[in-house]
């Protein structure tokens, strides 16, 4: 069986929800580094890095939140994983586009809201990141404009990873409302196609 290790407000969601749209039996052990249980000795033995997520199954032990979605959808979830190599390839470049364009700047925002007081905010900050977002933004819009989802007309992996990291925006209501606003394709193809569907909601809503 599968083991994934994390808790809902992290990254660990993107690995529950793949999990659920590969429909695979598998356990969730809600792990919060702010308790200190990402540094228990049971927890470092399966991620060395003291982080969240990390998933097991079998022999197989794995941290980094797109690794395990990976390999996920190659070894449990034919519906997610491209058939063809040069979609696989898309699937790949989507997936670390997630992480290198479109993370950072939504974690500094974030972290703006999230972890420092009001007076201290630095909106300069939050400024910067959300005019970084806008060169991905156009390219996605771009990209949607003919098709539904990033591989053509089915979800993928690709879709399921890169609209996971936008959903890390979710925890802050309205985040997106304006964020969007220029970007209809983008807001079509994030809220209703990808976290509109039932494995994402069943994930949030803490049903698994």
């Amino acid at each position: 069986m599968v083991t994934i290790y994390g808790r809902v407000r992290s990254r660990a969601p993107r690995c529950l929800w793949a999990a659920e749209e590969t429909a695979i039996e598998y356990e969730h052990i809600p792990t919060d580094h702010r308790e200190g249980e990402t540094q228990k000795p049971e927890f470092l033995a399966v991620n060395p890095n003291g982080r969240i997520p990390a998933m097991v199954d079998g022999d197989v032990v794995l941290c980094e939140s797109m690794a395990i979605n990976l390999y996920l959808a190659r070894k449990y979830g034919p519906k997610l994983w491209p058939q063809h190599e040069d979609d696989q390839a898309r699937a790949l470049q989507w997936s670390f586009w997630a992480m290198s364009e479109i993370e950072p700047p939504v974690i500094r925002v974030l972290i703006q809201f999230i972890r420092v007081s009001d007076e201290d905010r630095d909106y300069d900050l939050i400024k910067g990141a959300d005019e970084d977002m806008q060169r991905p933004l156009k390219v996605l819009e771009a990209h949607l404009a003919d098709r539904d989802y990033l591989l053509g007309d089915k979800f993928t992996i690709a879709d399921l990873n890169l609209s996971s990291v936008f959903a890390l925006g979710e925890f802050l209501p309205g985040f997106y409302d304006e964020r969007l606003i220029n970007y209809p394709k983008v807001g079509l193809w994030l809220k209703e196609k990808c976290l509109g569907r039932v494995a994402y909601g069943k994930v949030m809503a803490g049903l698994v």
